[in-house]
C-alpha cells in the first residue's frame, strides 16, 4: 500500500540550491520512496530567535510504501548524509527535511507529529504545499488556501 506524503525542504548554509537538489535526489534513491513532484523554491527569512541568513524553502510530494516513523527516519538519515549537525533549535542548517503530511493521517507520538505541529503558522511551508496541490486539505485544520489567507 502506498501513501502520499509531503516533505518540507530548507537550507540556509553552504550552497543552498545544491543542498536542496541533492536532498531530493537522495530521497528519490531511497527504497520505498518515490519523488512525485517538487514545488517552486523560494527564498525566505528565518523564523525563530537565532540570527542567521535567509533560507531556500520548498516542498516535495512523495509516494511511499514506508510507514510514517520509517519515512521520518529516512529523512533524518538524508539530513545526516548531507552534513546536518543539530547544534541549536531553530539554528542555521545545511538541510532541513520535515515530514509535513502523511496522507490524511494524524499522529502524535514521541518525536513524530503529523501534520507538522506548526505547519499552519508557516507561510514558507504552506506556499510550497499549495504549489503542489492548491486544493490540499490539512487534516483538522482545513483547506490550505484558508490557512494561507489567515496569515495575510
Amino acid at each position: 500500500m502506498k501513501a502520499t506524503a509531503f516533505v518540507g525542504i530548507g537550507s540556509n548554509l553552504g550552497d543552498r540550491e545544491t543542498n536542496l537538489r541533492r536532498a531530493i535526489e537522495l530521497l528519490d534513491e531511497e527504497e520505498g520512496i518515490e519523488v512525485a513532484a517538487v514545488s517552486e523554491i523560494r527564498e525566505t527569512e528565518p523564523v525563530g530567535p537565532v540570527a542567521q541568513g535567509p533560507f531556500l524553502n520548498g516542498a516535495v510530494e512523495v509516494e511511499t510504501s514506508l510507514p510514517p516513523r520509517e519515512l521520518l527516519e529516512r529523512l533524518l538519515s538524508v539530513e545526516e548524509r548531507l552534513g546536518r549537525v543539530r547544534v541549536e533549535r531553530f539554528g542555521p542548517r545545511t538541510i532541513d527535511l520535515d515530514l509535513l503530511l502523511y496522507g490524511r493521517d494524524r499522529l502524535d507520538e514521541p518525536g513524530l507529529t503529523v501534520p507538522h505541529p506548526r505547519l499552519h503558522e508557516r507561510r514558507f511551508a504552506l506556499e510550497p504545499l499549495s504549489d503542489l496541490d492548491p486544493a490540499l486539505e490539512i487534516p483538522e485544520l482545513g483547506p490550505i488556501s484558508a490557512l494561507l489567507a489567515e496569515l495575510e
